[in-house]
């Protein structure tokens, strides 16, 4: 028998035997879901971008004097910080690597700008992207990852209403259609499991994921930017 420890990433001492039984067992489930690791990681990554991305169009639309679509975009930042965390919680479990995000290249324009980007880029072609994914992982049967991915989906869906109720004024009435979005009261709320994203708490259970209404917190207005 092996005596030989080493001290895991927890602290404990693991035999040199079980380490090497644990490792033949990441490596066995990186080879069983490859594609759905790949998917994962390719989708950790969006996600943590599409946070960062909608957390500075919030501090631009402050800057900006439109505090409700601050608050919008404050609201789909911390969804999309839910499909994150949740996205790399399964690349935990599966021993995968959790890649690192480059945020540097993210560019933020004017409020008009920024609602016409989310639209017509970072939500255009979220039914053409998610099919795609699922596909991909389909034959690997990880059943945790397309839950999770399929939340995803339809949280991106709702995301797309919301800004949709606002963006088509991104033309020559954008004026008129932001002095009355400043005018109406609204509130945001988010599912902590799947990041579902509503304006009135459903009444008993989450329409995506089927949580208690409990798992949804209330996104406060951001407040002024530094």
């Amino acid at each position: 028998m092996v005596w030989f420890v080493r001290r895991s990433a927890v602290g404990i001492l693991i035999p040199a035997v079980m380490l090497a039984f644990l490792q033949g067992m990441a490596r066995a489930q990186h080879q069983a879901y490859s594609q759905t690791i790949a998917v994962l990681q390719e989708l950790y990554v969006k996600e943590v971008k599409a946070h960062q991305r909608y957390r500075l169009f919030s501090e631009a639309a402050l800057r900006e004097e439109h505090p409700n679509i601050a608050h919008l975009f404050a609201a789909l930042a911390y969804s999309e910080s839910v499909h994150a965390r949740q996205f790399r919680r399964i690349l935990n479990e599966l021993q995968a690597p959790v890649p690192e995000v480059p945020l540097a290249d993210i560019r933020v324009g004017t409020t008009r700008e920024n609602l016409k980007y989310a639209t017509d880029v970072e939500l255009a072609e979220i039914d053409r992207e998610y099919p795609a994914y699922l596909g991909r992982i389909e034959a690997e049967h990880h059943a945790e990852a397309q839950k999770y991915i399929r939340y995803a989906w339809s949280a991106e869906r709702q995301h797309r209403d919301l800004i949709k109720q606002i963006q088509s004024g991104t033309g020559m009435f954008f004026r008129l259609l932001i002095k009355r979005f400043k005018a109406e009261k609204h509130r945001y709320f988010v599912n902590q499991n799947c990041g579902a994203t509503v304006t009135e708490l459903p009444k008993d259970r989450c329409p995506i994921c089927h949580k208690p209404v409990s798992t949804y917190v209330e996104i406060p207005p951001p407040g002024k930017p530094h």
